[in-house]
């Protein structure tokens, strides 16, 4: 589900038409999360990190619409009622990657199941894309473990920057004490600026923070 965007009313169609009509800019803000309260909690319940941060981060995009918009039909700008993360796998055998989705649910147990269920059908599948009839409403999201790094960028050439968010974190290290993860954010000016991005980053940092109270009740 979906609503089109009413563009007269928006607080941001001026902003909106800027970046897509005469300056198409995409950005990308890395920051670093502090997992050391997440990373420990997860351990305790022998949970798995990736599925378990790709909730923390989808979580959030769902909470914001400024994440969670696309072109529709006849090129209207719309706003998904929620997303569903598209994620990487890789294969150790041939060091390639595939791309496979899951559908999230807002219930942690839930969503980690979906997630589950996905690795033990498809994780030895090679592929760029092996799981049909990814929904429209997707985000991608990835994993560089082998680098703890301190900027990235993505971009593809010849088109315009993406609406939707491309979300991407590496090698968290261990710093004074505490664990650090480099996490970047890329995604088109013309639907979020540094204030919408800084939020979404600081609003995971603080469902991580948090995840014992706020998601894993039932544990």
């Amino acid at each position: 589900m979906f609503h089109v965007v009413n563009l007269e009313k928006w607080e941001r169609r001026e902003h909106f038409k800027y970046y897509i009509e005469q300056l198409k800019c995409g950005y990308s803000i890395t920051a670093n999360l502090d997992v050391t309260v997440f990373k420990k909690l997860l351990e305790n319940n022998n949970l798995k990190f990736y599925p378990s941060f790709i909730y923390c981060v989808t979580y959030n995009i769902n909470l914001m619409p400024e994440f969670r918009m696309r072109y529709g039909e006849d090129d209207k700008l719309i706003i998904y009622d929620m997303v569903h993360p598209s994620y990487t796998i890789f294969h150790k055998d041939d060091n390639t990657f595939s791309d496979l989705w899951s559908l999230y649910d807002n219930d942690f147990y839930k969503f980690y199941d979906n997630y589950k269920c996905d690795i033990e059908k498809y994780s030895n599948i090679k592929g760029v894309k092996i799981k049909d009839n990814q929904p429209k409403n997707f985000y991608c999201i990835s994993c560089v473990p082998w680098l703890s790094y301190t900027g990235y960028s993505t971009y593809t050439n010849d088109s315009s920057p993406s609406l939707m968010p491309i979300i991407t974190y590496g090698k968290y290290h261990e710093e004074n004490g505490k664990w650090i993860m480099p996490f970047t954010v890329t995604i088109s000016h013309a639907v979020a600026d540094g204030y919408h991005v800084s939020k979404l980053i600081n609003s995971i940092q603080m469902t991580i923070d948090k995840f014992d109270t706020m998601l894993l009740k039932k544990l």
